[in-house]
């Protein structure tokens, strides 16, 4: 124990707890509620902490053990510290400090903390960036997040991405969204033809597999969407999106060669935008960097853009122990 904070390591027992202050919590999404987090449970040692001050649960550090390090998250988007309420700055910096020094004695050479971007802030609680750079952490990356405001004066006219009528009315196409697991076929559809995508052209796989997708799906059906494009009875394009308490993230989306005849894709983008502003929420189209965000992928960045996103950038630090 330090400046009066203890450190506990998360067991099972803790799950009601640690799910509790996640709902609640300002700078917390549904990634760090442990139905989530668990799904990949056989992929890391989990490290996770609970943070006490006395019998006050302040705060619980979602991470997972490599070696002599800590990460916190790497199979989340985010990580860091997620507050019961904000701390302030003062004592944020304390608590930076006895994590640090606590680390240091079970033999952690550094932490690997990857901030949780402000859009998905309830309330501004960035303490923790201040208490990174007093504790010297080095920022080792950093990414662009495309995103676009929560209000149609976010969003003019001006900066929207131009879809001809002669495009939009091309082929029939109809538009659907899905909620959650509503539909395993329909998201087995879809996930056949984003892994074709991902392999021609990026020679890449999604992150989830179809199963843990329908598997996330079905426990958080109220964040997580399927939305699709429709030629016939035809999936053509597609977007998985998540749905937190401030953001409508894109976590997914792809479009096949047809699709991309009738600007399917980007139909399903502008319906997606003008649904996050009804909510009062921002759109985040995600990241376009590659090497740790030393490279920009400017023509994707640029797709995003020309719907009138604009940059939040999401940092990640080592904190040496």
């Amino acid at each position: 124990m330090a400046a009066g904070f203890r450190f506990e390591a998360y067991s099972a027992a803790h799950r009601e707890r640690w799910n509790a202050l996640v709902a609640r919590s300002p700078n917390a999404t549904f990634l760090f509620d442990r139905g989530f987090m668990d799904y990949h449970a056989n992929r890391f040692i989990d490290a996770s902490l609970l943070v006490w001050r006395g019998e006050q649960l302040l705060a619980l550090l979602p991470a997972h053990a490599d070696g002599d390090q800590r990460i916190s998250h790497g199979g989340l988007s985010y990580g860091g510290l997620v507050l019961a309420q904000p701390l302030g700055a003062a004592t944020m910096l304390a608590l930076m400090q006895a994590l640090q020094a606590d680390l240091a004695e079970q033999g952690v050479r550094r932490l690997l903390y990857k901030t949780v971007p402000s859009i998905y802030h309830q309330w501004p609680c960035e303490e923790d960036r201040y208490a990174l750079f007093r504790c010297h952490a080095e920022l080792v990356r950093r990414e662009v997040l495309s995103v676009i405001g929560p209000s149609p004066a976010h969003w003019p006219m001006a900066r929207r991405r131009a879809i001809s009528t002669a495009l939009r009315r091309r082929g029939g196409l109809r538009l659907s969204v899905v909620q959650g697991g509503e539909s395993p076929d329909a998201l087995a559809a879809f996930w056949a033809l984003l892994s074709a995508e991902l392999a021609s052209r990026h020679r890449s796989t999604p992150v989830h597999s179809v199963q843990e997708m329908a598997l996330l799906a079905g426990r958080f059906p109220r964040q997580i969407q399927l939305r699709l494009a429709w030629q016939g009875d035809a999936i053509v394009a597609g977007m998985v999106v998540f749905q937190t308490a401030t953001v409508l993230h894109v976590q997914y989306m792809a479009a096949n060669a047809e699709a991309r005849r009738c600007a399917a894709l980007d139909q399903l983008v502008e319906q997606a935008i003008e649904q996050a502003q009804a909510q009062g929420l921002w759109f985040d189209f995600g990241h376009s960097n590659e090497s740790a965000g030393q490279v920009l992928n400017e023509g994707l960045c640029f797709y995003k853009e020309s719907f009138g996103a604009s940059t939040v950038v999401h940092d990640h630090y080592v904190l040496n122990c």
